[in-house]
């Protein structure tokens, strides 16, 4: 994923972070769990995102399959099929756009 990087931070700064102490200072094994907890929601959030990068690619392969699939099967002379596949193309592409918002659409807000 690392070209498409969201966030700032990677799960070995987290890991690596040493915090300084202070007169009042922390409790080490609480933030050592709270960074573990961290950790472990960067991972799933890397995952999810790179199943989603996934899924848009299979979905836009699907859609140029089904937009060949189509003018190979269409009927020259019957131009009333047209619509349906219009429809059916249009459904596709609208869920492509609905995933890419989702999988990069935090991605341009934060640009």
């Amino acid at each position: 994923m690392g070209q498409n990087r969201i966030s700032r931070l990677t799960q070995k700064d987290i890991l690596e972070k040493d915090f300084k102490t202070g007169i009042r200072g922390y409790n080490q094994d609480e933030v050592d769990q709270f960074l573990d907890t961290i950790i472990k929601d960067y991972d799933a959030f890397e995952n999810r995102i790179d199943w989603l990068e996934k899924e848009v690619e299979r979905l836009k392969k699907e859609t140029v399959t089904l937009s060949e699939h189509t003018k190979r099967h269409q009927p020259q002379s019957q131009s009333q099929s047209q619509p349906q596949t219009g429809n059916t193309n249009y459904d596709i592409l609208r869920r492509l756009s609905n995933l890419e918002k989702h999988v990069f659409g935090s991605k341009l807000n934060d640009s």
